[in-house]
């Protein structure tokens, strides 16, 4: 197929009648004097036409990117699949990372509403604040055991309150989640299998992390390992 450049330079550099240069009327290819009225014509020499032919080319050049350059800016951009919003606006789950874990260093734990108390237990909402300052999730039930001053375990770690069935909790930055912590009155345990003692306050891993974080909070522990006296439920929202 020939493009139209080619056949403007196909037309000038084959077509028969290939225009003809006209030279000072007045004077012949010898250099002498022509009469009035009669005009001296002569064929353009191949220098004459090669550069016509290359300016033709150039023209051409010119008009084809002018009109490629038009096409290209009316032509629509349309979204990719990865940031096409679904109906309604809503972004797809291409477009939403997922929230990470909840990191013991950007929460804030501490015992929130309590105590309620039961038969010989009291119940306080241990609450885990989510300071990280950005989306994170918690999912399952924390750790929590009864420290002395020195943060060491006293007696044994709670056990599971399975009541309440875990589920994933996405916390907003600030949001909270809580887990309804037991405490068990200790009176309840043989004296010689608990050996009463106060605990200083409570070490809390929160669900899923080896880091914890200890709570000040005086209360009757037993001090030897055998009597269960905490049981903390799966966090939930707050």
């Amino acid at each position: 197929m020939v493009t139209p450049c080619e056949r403007v330079v196909v037309s000038v550099e084959h077509d028969e009648h290939a225009p003809k240069l006209l030279v000072d009327p007045f004077i012949d290819r010898a250099g002498d004097p022509v009469p009035p009225g009669e005009v001296s014509a002569m064929q353009p020499p191949s220098s004459t036409i090669t550069r016509l032919v290359s300016a033709a080319a150039l023209i051409c050049v010119a008009v084809l990117s002018f009109a490629a350059g038009r096409a290209v800016a009316s032509s629509p951009v349309l979204p990719s699949a990865g940031t096409m919003p679904s109906a309604g606006g809503a972004p797809t789950a291409d477009t939403v990372a997922a929230a990470p874990k909840c990191a013991t260093s950007g929460l804030v734990v501490w015992l929130g509403s309590g105590p309620s108390g039961t038969a010989g237990s009291f119940y306080y909402s241990l609450d885990l604040t989510n300071l990280s300052g950005r989306r994170c999730t918690l999912s399952g039930y924390p750790g929590v055991s009864g420290v002395n001053l020195a943060g060491t375990q006293v007696g044994s770690a709670a056990s599971r309150d399975t009541t309440t069935t875990p589920h994933l909790v996405t916390l907003a930055a600030g949001a909270s989640a809580v887990a309804v912590l037991r405490i068990v009155d200790v009176n309840n345990f043989p004296s010689a299998k608990c050996r009463k003692t106060t605990a200083a306050g409570l070490r809390v891993y929160p669900p899923n992390q080896t880091a914890s974080k200890v709570v000040p909070f005086p209360f009757p522990a037993c001090s030897r390992s055998g009597p269960v006296y905490l049981s903390a439920g799966a966090v939930t929202h707050a």
